[in-house]
């Protein structure tokens, strides 16, 4: 994957189209174009099927993460300041590190690598990186000293309860380090996605969990029974320590050198800067969503932020899996093709990856809708997480994942226009997200609870989608909306024979052999393969031809 590619290659990027059969006719194509279209597609898959293998691993370790940590603090008001400690320097990761930083990083130093400047492509990203430490270590230290006042906005419903606010303040300064750490992470991990290297950095979530996972087991029963919450916050700093490690040995090699430098007038240093802070405020701004959630279920009750944030990683599982696999796979590609000013293949890729998308998040929100029970139940419900904790939790699932879809199509969305170095459109949209969020959230939380919360969070998601869809389809003069709007409608069809099938084979097997641990297990995966045979196979019935061309390069990727 990741091997030195002909001189051809290297200057031809990866900037092909999807294979010739998905694009508007566009009159005769020459035939080496057409090879190395296809050449480029294979490159494509085979990087997204390890990018969502590896982030499936990490997922799944994730869930093994959240099963322990469920069991040991279940959804108690520990667990819910730990949600919020961990939620303030997530927002501030957001704006400044991870897919805020390449977002806005990524377009710029592939254009220079376009351009065949590479040594000013590593100076500029020197450049950022001297920055990054001293801006985001002089915030960490101005946090730790106001983390108090900051913390009591985020969590008034703890006001009441002195105890449970001083851990919130405790586990915050503890866990703020990891904004400066992370944001380092994303500038390696952007350099390296820029080169089409993607192993590394997908692997390194899986050390990651890998590590708090170790963390949980080993330091939680030595901690007094006060004090074990802090477990978690300890493994959280020390994998992120790992995970900034683990893929710098892979920068060698690339024509240039990652250190400190500080040529602040290089114009290029000034355009990341530039296109970072629309960037910066769109992602803030989409994080914002999860602490507002937060914020109105401390209103709800004690547990209900833990709650939240237990369904949410679930609904994060298909999310890591697909589309941010086939969004980080594309990024690299879409910058190149907006830096030549393709836009005809542009808009294939982008309409091939929507409807991919929208391929895998269509039958895994139907599955988390349906068995959103059952998978909770599997999942967490032992130890501390009882049957109270379960009802709770899959509330909130069922209401995610009517914005399952929708949010892996944004996400797509928003990297486009990142690779436009379009940012501010993006921003103003993700500011009108988060106002519908609050607006609904503030509404319902009262009269429906836990569900009135996740609502909110659903309605912005929903209108964010299609606006972005709307602009893009006027900046692109088209996103092949028609074609998407068909394959989606077969695809939902065939996701409600999924629905039928999966929830009449768990409920059959629920009733045959029981609720035991591994009686659960054989249900749930039952359930969720039957209905994954009848999804495909009506997809293929009515014509959805993404299945068809996925399988191809599948078989040319051997």
């Amino acid at each position: 994957m990741d091997r030195a590619r002909p001189k051809q290659e290297q200057r031809d990027g990866v900037g092909g189209q999807p294979p010739a059969e998905t694009e508007p006719a566009t009159g005769t194509r020459p035939a080496g174009r057409d090879a190395t279209d296809r050449s480029h597609a294979r490159r494509v898959v085979r990087s997204t099927l390890f990018f969502s293998v590896a982030t499936g691993l990490s997922r799944v370790l994730g869930l093994v993460r959240e099963v322990i940590a469920a069991s040991l603090y279940g959804v108690s008001g520990a667990m819910s300041a730990f949600t919020i400690a961990f939620q303030v320097p997530n927002l501030v990761r957001a704006l400044f590190a991870d897919s805020a930083l390449q977002g806005a990083f990524v377009p710029v130093f592939t254009e220079l690598l376009e351009r065949g400047e590479r040594r000013r492509a590593f100076r500029v990203a020197s450049t950022l990186a001297a920055l990054i430490v001293v801006v985001l270590g002089l915030l960490t230290v101005l946090f730790v000293v106001f983390a108090r006042p900051v913390m009591a906005l985020f969590a008034p419903g703890f006001a009441n309860d002195p105890a449970l606010a001083d851990l919130t303040v405790t586990l915050a300064r503890l866990l703020f380090p990891i904004v400066l750490l992370l944001a380092l992470t994303g500038l390696v991990v952007g350099i390296l996605n820029a080169f089409d290297h993607f192993a590394v950095p997908a692997l390194a979530p899986v050390a990651w969990n890998a590590v708090i996972i170790a963390a949980l087991v080993a330091l939680t029963p030595a901690l007094p029974a006060d004090d074990r919450i802090y477990a978690y916050a300890i493994g959280i700093l020390a994998g992120t320590i790992v995970q900034l490690l683990l893929p710098l040995p892979w920068l060698r090699g690339r024509g240039g050198r990652l250190g400190f430098a500080f040529a602040f007038r290089d114009p290029y240093v000034w355009r990341v800067l530039k296109l970072m802070l629309p960037v910066t405020v769109a992602l803030g701004l989409i994080n914002l969503s999860l602490l507002i959630d937060s914020l109105f279920g401390t209103l709800v009750s004690d547990a209900v932020p833990a709650a939240i944030d237990k369904a949410f990683r679930i609904y994060q599982l298909p999310q890591g899996l697909f589309s941010i696999s086939i969004a980080t796979i594309l990024f690299p590609t879409l910058s190149r093709l907006a830096a030549r000013g393709d836009r005809e293949r542009l808009r294939a890729w982008l309409g091939e990856g929507v409807r991919q998308v929208l391929l895998l998040l269509i039958p895994s929100a139907v599955l988390m809708a349906v068995l959103a029970e059952p998978i909770t139940r599997l999942v967490y419900q032992r130890g501390s997480f009882d049957a109270e904790a379960t009802e709770l939790v899959s509330t909130a699932m069922v209401w995610w994942s009517l914005s399952l879809p929708a949010q892996g199509v944004s996400l797509l969305f928003s990297r486009t226009f990142f690779s436009l170095q379009r940012p501010w459109l993006t921003t103003a949209l993700s500011l009108a997200n988060l106002a519908v969020n609050a607006a609904v959230a503030a509404a319902l939380h009262r009269p429906f609870g836990i569900a009135g919360i996740v609502l909110g969070t659903v309605a912005g998601t929903i209108v964010m989608c299609l606006w972005q869809g709307a602009v893009l389809r006027r900046e692109l003069a088209g996103i092949e909306g028609w074609r998407t709007a068909a394959a989606a409608t077969r695809m939902v069809a065939s996701a409600t024979a999924l629905a039928l099938c999966s929830w009449l084979v768990w409920s059959e097997l629920d009733a045959l052999i029981g609720r035991a641990v591994w009686a659960q297990a054989v249900a749930v995966v039952a359930a969720c393969g039957a209905g994954g045979i009848v999804y495909l196979a009506l997809c293929r019935l009515l014509g959805v031809r993404e299945i068809d061309r996925v399988w191809a390069l599948l078989r040319r990727t051997g």
